[in-house]
């Protein structure tokens, strides 16, 4: 048996400063208490969010005693070679796999049940699966790597342990103090080494057993399984912050109390932050004072759980502000989410409404957020006008728990259901929050699946809004508990919203084939008419433009998903721009753009004329939402829809366009209003699957992986483009790492470059891609010469 090296490391050294493995555990411990103090909003809320609040010691008790065992395993050989010398060492098992295999000795099992307040399986769990790579299986993550617990690919056959440190017994000393254990008989821990056939692999054997029966007990017992998931959330944010604050030279104590002890948001913050200077920017833009509409005002009285359905252009946003208003009257909360499918939609829901906010009140948080407040700067909208939003990013999540108004993607905030890790890390963020998800119509079914399950399980006021949804959804919703608004009872008193949704605002006229819809395009742009052209394929955008450009002898503007995201901001800036709302028609100019279903969510685009191919209902009729949005040419002006069938199905399904083309069939050739529009989808839209409840967050007992929110697009793969790499080569051995995304492009999988012959440097996520003869900065990646695309 090797001697005790002199101290234990949590950290290799850093800067000189070592930090010892019971510094690490005791400061884990610290963060845990602290962060959800049961006299403070975030335990309370944190409590509430679990529905737990009737155990709340129970909760903070466990939670403490895993942060005291997280990390223990770390007291082996192998990780203290790896922190204690320099270059690569490979550790034969995972440490919190050696963490959860003590608590399954049956002499510490024993010693913690001594108190009953102690649930020995829950805080196995905890420990087992903090850092997300423990499961049951020899299931391959996508990263290539096996977490079964215990699995090791190492050639070593033995590992010893340092167990009988005294830092390992001062920890336990501490849990029993906290737990109220007799410290007179804490557990010796075992001398000997891990390996097969030994005191170990029995002490496996049982807790795998412990797992399975776990497992099928929290499938019956709803609060026990509350309580786990609240503790095994709650470790991997004391750990993170424990970890992070320190490594940053935070005084744990002061920051958290600073932040996370920060005052809820009172009576009139959100008018004052945003409400108010938004209505001014209306007033402004309208040339007409302000007022809100009666659903607007309606909208702030309706319940904690809440599901919007209103017209395109009908003023959902800010009365789900107004709503937000109310609920942090109604809940001590500190923070306001707003969720968007997408970054495009996230960014602009920044720009109009939470970028009015302070700027140390105000995030926006998506995948690319650091480059695209970047780019606002350049050219910064009024609200955002000299402002600096950017977070501490060494910090990571934790450098956003300080704001207060956020405008996201689903996928920050909701991935946690997946166990996404910076999810779960924003996770108190959540729960101390009101939140509103946009465009629930456009999840997919994995999507839809954790939106369910979220309302389901968790207690958080949560609006969810749409201008149409299908029936099965609807209900589906209904039965989560959210209630719809309006109903037709509540219609009655909203004649502004009636008003809106039954104007006849479009005339749809269905078109022979392309050709037809091209002349329709032609004469329209020619007449000063504003045309939007949505097609189901980036090729067919593309070849479609180019026809356009060459007929028309002007710009079009193309606007899809296979641009650099650089270049894509940039399009998309032209685009607004050019189908944005002016109340004087001398400012709206004639304008054309062909593009994909990126238009179809949040995007205030006015159009005169819209032409799309045949689609889905849903993506129908929001596509229509993009005409005549704001009634800017009068109440007699019409926008013209011409739809006409694709030469292919495909991205869709077959029957999806027979359904479709049924629904139009009903409707063509007359005016049509919104609302004929949203009841054609429910009598037209077949169901779809209903979900189960189910999440990996709430199933996996003593495990968790990280699994996808979204149902995998396996046909696009994120790349760098060849002519990019040495400017992403010197971005990513720079400080400003960030800064590559700008040249990230998503191609077909067939163009990408994943071979070994890629630059070792690059990440492995990223493929490579060629830009001659396939690129542009205007219309994107070609895939294939445009004269071959076929169009109808």
């Amino acid at each position: 048996m090797m001697p005790n090296p002199p101290k234990l490391l949590a950290k290799s050294k850093r800067q000189n400063r070592e930090i010892t493995l019971q510094e690490h555990l005791l400061d884990t411990e610290q963060a845990a208490e602290l962060i959800f103090r049961l006299d403070g909003r975030w335990g309370r809320n944190w409590c509430r969010f679990f529905q737990i609040a009737c155990e709340q010691q129970k909760f903070l008790l466990n939670l403490r005693v895993a942060a005291l065992f997280h990390d223990i395993g770390k007291a082996n050989e192998d990780f203290y070679a790896a922190v204690t010398t320099a270059g690569f060492k490979p550790q034969t098992l995972r440490h919190e796999h050696l963490s959860a295999l003590v608590l399954c000795l049956p002499e510490v099992r024993t010693w913690l049940s001594k108190n009953s307040a102690l649930d020995v399986d829950i805080i196995t769990a905890a420990v087992l699966s903090h850092h997300l790579k423990a499961s049951r299986s020899q299931t391959t993550q996508k990263n290539g790597k096996v977490y079964r617990w215990c699995h090791t690919h190492s050639v070593k056959t033995s590992v010893e342990l340092y167990l009988q440190h005294p830092e390992v017994t001062a920890v336990l000393e501490r849990i029993a103090n906290i737990a109220g254990l007799n410290k007179e008989k804490i557990p010796e821990l075992p001398k000997t080494p891990w390996r097969a056939r030994s005191l170990w692999e029995q002490a496996y054997k049982q807790g795998t057993q412990a797992a399975g029966q776990f497992g099928h007990k929290i499938r019956d017992d709803r609060q026990r399984r509350s309580l786990l998931i609240a503790v095994k959330a709650g470790l991997i944010v004391a750990d993170a912050a424990a970890s992070g604050l320190v490594r940053e030279g935070h005084n744990i104590q002061a920051w958290i109390e600073d932040v996370v002890h920060s005052q809820p948001i009172e009576y009139d913050n959100i008018a004052e932050a945003i409400l108010n200077p938004r209505a001014e920017q209306i007033a402004k833009r309208t040339k007409q004072p302000f007022t809100l509409h009666r659903f607007q005002e309606q909208m702030a009285q309706q319940s904690a759980k809440a599901l919007l359905l209103a017209a395109c252009g009908a003023g959902k946003t800010f009365g789900a502000w107004k709503w937000a208003e109310t609920q942090s009257r109604n809940y001590e909360i500190g923070k306001v989410i707003f969720l968007y499918p997408t970054r495009g939609t996230a960014t602009e829901g920044f720009r109009d409404y939470v970028g009015w906010a302070p700027e140390a009140d105000a995030a926006l948080v998506t995948g690319t957020a650091r480059y695209e407040l970047e780019a606002m700067a350049v050219n910064p909208s009024e609200a955002i006008d000299d402002k600096d939003f950017q977070a501490d990013e060494r910090l990571f999540a934790l450098g956003f728990w300080s704001r207060r108004y956020f405008s996201a993607t689903v996928d920050q905030f909701l991935s946690f259901m997946e166990h996404s890790y910076q999810s779960l890390c924003l996770l108190p963020v959540l729960a101390d929050s009101a939140v509103i998800i946009d465009e629930v119509h456009s999840f997919d079914l994995k999507m839809f699946d954790s939106l369910v399950s979220f309302l389901e399980n968790f207690d958080i006021p949560v609006l969810c809004m749409t201008a149409t949804l299908p029936p099965n959804r609807k209900e589906q919703l209904k039965k989560a508990g959210l209630q719809v608004y309006p109903t037709e009872a509540d219609r009655e008193f909203l004649p502004d919203l009636e008003e809106q949704e039954n104007h006849p605002r479009y005339h749809l006229k269905p078109v022979t084939n392309f050709d037809a819809a091209f002349d329709k395009a032609i004469s329209a742009y020619r007449q000063g008419d504003r045309v939007l052209w949505v097609v189901n394929t980036v090729d067919r955008c593309l070849a479609i433009a180019q026809k356009l450009q060459t007929a028309l002898k002007t710009d079009v503007l193309t606007y899809h998903s296979r641009f650099r995201l650089g270049d894509r901001q940039k399009v998309h800036a032209k685009t607004v721009e050019a189908f944005a709302f002016h109340k004087d028609q001398v400012d709206r100019k004639p304008a054309i753009a062909v593009t994909t279903q990126v238009c179809e969510m949040s995007l205030d685009l006015d159009a005169d004329v819209l032409i799309t191919e045949n689609a889905p209902i849903p993506s129908l009729v929001q596509r229509f939402g993009r005409a005549n949005r704001h009634l800017a040419r009068g109440r007699e002006f019409r926008a013209m829809l011409y739809t006409y069938a694709p030469p292919s199905n495909l991205p869709y399904q077959k029957d999806e366009l027979e359904v479709a083309v049924a629904f139009l069939r009903e409707l063509s050739n007359s005016d049509v209003s919104q609302r004929q529009f949203a009841a054609a989808l429910e009598h037209y839209v077949p169901p779809e699957r209903d979900s189960d409840g189910s999440a990996p967050f709430l199933n996996s007992g003593y495990y968790a992986t990280p699994g996808n929110f979204r149902d995998t697009d396996e046909f696009a793969v994120p790349c760098i483009l060849d002519l990019d790499l040495p400017k992403v080569e010197a971005i990513l051995n720079s400080a400003k790492k960030y800064e590559k995304e700008p040249f990230v492009i998503n191609v077909p999988k067939q163009w990408a470059d994943l071979s070994d012959s890629r630059p070792s440097w690059l990440p492995k996520y990223l493929g490579v891609a060629t830009w001659e003869g396939h690129y542009s900065e205007e219309r994107g990646f070609v895939t294939k010469p445009l004269e071959e695309v076929e169009l109808g």
